[in-house]
């Protein structure tokens, strides 16, 4: 994540920067006059260059989305998936004006929470497919199903998170960001490679139930 104010970054790149921290620190009824404060510009400029607030408000959404997608492809579609793994969690640190946008936009619920939620999985669709086509993941029955699942998963699982702190969201430090997303991954990673059940008994009483999903024939093709 970029640092609002950097030296040589553009007027309109340091109000985005300034608006994801403010929207992730103070919510979405933030005003343009504290993001224009934290981008060293006035309130016009935030007008001139985004419209509205909403309209900014969508720009951020807009990168977010776009970071998370890039960041997700690039590991996922990298040669060695371990070594991409390890420098996405070094950089944790970097990410965490991003964590804490992501979570104030599920906690606001409606229609903010589900524009990113849908987008997101929408582009993990995508991304997984690609994935899955360069034989880096085990394809799915239903590869839209699982997706939903695998983002439910890492949704609740942050929440989870926040919501066991005594702390507001913008109290949440590096570190607490450092401990969930570690706390998360070997779990993560242990179901994802090396199983949980110890045989399919459960799938095949379950494949039996509902009969063939509706990627089933595609995959077998």
């Amino acid at each position: 994540m970029r640092s609002p104010g950097a030296a040589g970054r553009s007027t309109r790149a340091r109000i985005l920067d300034a608006a994801i921290q403010r929207f992730g620190r103070d919510g979405f009824d933030a005003s343009l006059r504290a993001i224009a404060a934290d981008a060293g510009v006035s309130a016009a400029a935030i007008i001139k260059h985004y419209g509205s607030k909403e309209q900014l408000h969508e720009a951020c959404d807009e990168y977010v989305l776009g970071f998370i997608r890039d960041n997700k492809r690039t590991s996922m579609n990298a040669d060695d998936l371990g070594a991409a793994f390890m420098s996405q969690m070094a950089l944790l640190d970097d990410y965490q004006p991003i964590f804490l946008y992501v979570m104030r936009s599920y906690m606001a619920g409606g229609e903010v929470a589900r524009h990113l939620i849908e987008h997101m999985v929408t582009d993990a669709v995508d991304y997984v497919r690609e994935a899955v086509e360069r034989g880096k993941l085990v394809p799915s029955r239903d590869e839209e199903a699982r997706v939903r699942y695998l983002v439910g998963a890492s949704v609740g699982g942050m929440l989870m998170a926040v919501m066991r702190e005594d702390r507001d969201l913008p109290e949440l430090d590096r570190d607490f960001w450092r401990r969930t997303m570690h706390g998360m991954a070997l779990p993560a990673l242990e179901i994802f490679t090396e199983g949980f059940l110890t045989d399919r008994a459960m799938l095949d009483e379950y494949l039996l139930y509902i009969g063939d999903p509706p990627q089933s024939e595609e995959r077998s093709a």
